[in-house]
């Protein structure tokens, strides 16, 4: 992490988005006066399936805003808080081998739930772990907090008993949100059954502030008397939500497109509690290629590994930096794009001003301790020559850059050899079966001639803008309306695709003889 400081009008005048959440945050602290002390950010997580993309986004972009908060308030301590709903009830069998074993335990705490695959105490601490394991994959400064550990060592007493106190308060809040049949089982307070083991969905018979008890009506009609302290009971959702606000002191937390009027419900119980509610947003959720949300059960979306075989983790810190309120598509076509417009941000850094350094992405991805050093090439051209060459060996890719950059330093090369291995991936997965090369046209046959010809007379050595010149100058001499059209037409008979890698670059490291080649390949394909 970089210990560079900047002054504080620069960052009062940022207006990149974390730094205006961070504004907010401030402005909420300051209205409860709260000059100092710890400050606490909190991202959640449903037990009930293996981490996803969602988790690393809204890790990821709590981290830029606690990066941002420090930043701007260097007073203040911080922390961010990874929950786990493990103390909810499994409501349904997931879709995981030797489901078989888990058919008695609906209902029962996803901590309780044996795990299916033998290797950890529970359902819910096998997949703790693999949170946990994914968080520390990308370097996220967190602390783990386990619902079910909270509930049992009594964190989260206060918020049952205070619940308790304003119980029918809070119900005045959760019951104009849900249907008549619903309304009648209804509480916010949800006990745990001692014969069971099961969360009971049950309304409460009676209920003591001052001792801290309630009375239900068990699964088997036992009318039972029970404390809510200590694990022997949880709260229901929205109110599980606004208790762990005020049991934990959130001052932030952001959420999905989904959750906006859960949060605005548990904004409003969290106030009934005694506590101001949270700063934070609700982000608009991502999209697959025809535009429908992504779903972990429908999986039409990229997975965290779909992603890492094509590009490094830092790329898709950006697409979840970039207009977080807005829906984007995420699939596989946004991430060379995503992979160069990283590399772009993080080579402009160093010759920045101060105003624009704390606009640039890259200030939040890498929590202001950008790289110094950027590859050679754009994965974009990397991707072309791939294509191009036919190769997947890392040593002949390593010296077509070398011929193009002969300059290029260690460290420049060695900051692109992640970009090989993903080039190569990207290239064979998607590129290679897309292919379509189609025969020219009368004009577009004797443009590429032309080019051929121009490009064997430069030969090796020229300028990249000497050899883009000739292509423009092999369109124009065929009298295109348009030029693009010109460029579209190479692509699509040379390269087989309808977009392709900008010419004067992409001849300068391939080779003037071997693009000439190359073009002649495609001509006599289509004799």
């Amino acid at each position: 992490m970089s210990n560079q400081t900047f002054d504080p009008a620069i960052l009062e005048n940022a207006k990149a988005w974390p730094f205006q959440e961070a504004k907010s945050l401030k402005k909420r602290l300051e209205k409860m006066g709260k000059k100092d002390g710890l400050v606490t950010f909190e991202t959640g997580y449903g037990p009930s399936g293996p981490p996803h993309i969602g988790t690393f986004g809204e890790v990821a972009r709590t981290s830029m805003v606690r990066h941002a908060f420090t930043q701007l308030c260097p007073q203040y301590d911080t922390r961010i808080v990874c929950v786990s709903d493990d103390m909810d009830g499994m409501r349904k069998i997931p879709p995981v081998p030797n489901a078989e074993i888990l058919e008695d335990h609906l209902q029962k705490p996803l901590s309780r739930v044996p795990d299916p695959a033998g290797e950890h105490e529970s359902f819910a601490a096998s997949n703790n772990a693999k949170l946990r394991a994914f968080l520390d994959r990308f370097g996220f400064d967190y602390e783990f907090v386990s619902a079910t550990s909270a509930y049992e060592a009594g964190t989260l007493d206060k918020s049952l008993l205070r619940m308790l106190e304003v119980y029918d308060e809070v119900m005045d809040i959760i019951l104009p949100t849900l249907g008549e049949e619903r309304r009648q089982t209804y509480s916010p307070i949800l006990p745990i059954s001692p014969e069971t083991g099961r969360v009971l969905y049950v309304p409460l018979l009676e209920r003591d502030a001052a001792s801290g008890t309630i009375v239900y009506e068990d699964e088997d009609g036992t009318r039972r008397e029970q404390s809510v302290k200590g694990g022997a009971c949880k709260l229901q959702w929205k109110a599980d939500w606004a208790g762990r606000w005020y049991a934990l002191d959130v001052d932030y937390e952001m959420a999905g497109e989904d959750l906006t009027e859960s949060t605005r419900l548990s904004s409003k119980i969290v106030r009934t509690l005694g506590n101001e509610a949270p700063a934070g947003f609700n982000y608009q959720l991502f999209l697959d290629e025809e535009g429908k949300k992504i779903s972990k059960t429908k999986g039409n979306g990229l997975t965290i590994d779909e992603w890492l075989r094509y590009a490094a983790p830092e790329t898709l810190q950006l697409f979840n930096f970039t207009a977080p309120k807005k829906a984007k598509k995420l699939y596989f076509d946004v991430i060379p794009k995503q992979a160069d417009e990283y590399w772009t941000h993080v080579g402009k850094y160093a010759d920045q001003e101060d105003q624009k350094r704390v606009e640039n992405p890259a200030f939040f991805i890498h929590q202001g301790g950008v790289p110094a050093t950027t590859p050679p090439v754009s994965f974009g051209l990397l991707l072309n020559i791939v294509d191009a060459s036919g190769t997947s060996d890392p040593e002949v890719l390593r010296g077509f850059v070398q011929k193009y950059r002969p300059d290029a330093s260690d460290q420049e090369m060695q900051a692109m050899e992640p970009m090989l291995g993903y080039a190569v991936n990207y290239f064979q997965d998607f590129v290679l079966p897309k292919k379509d090369f189609r025969a020219p046209t009368d004009q577009e046959k004797a443009a590429l001639e032309m080019l051929s010809a121009r490009l064997k007379d430069l030969g090796e050595g020229e300028e990249e803008d000497a050899y883009q010149t000739a292509v423009f100058d092999a369109g124009k001499a065929q009298d295109y309306a348009n030029i693009r059209e010109w460029f579209k037409g190479l692509y699509e008979v040379v390269f087989g695709q309808s977009e392709g890698p900008r010419m004067g670059p992409f001849v300068k490291i391939y080779g003037a003889a071997d693009t000439a080649a190359l073009i002649d390949k495609a001509l006599a394909r289509n004799a």
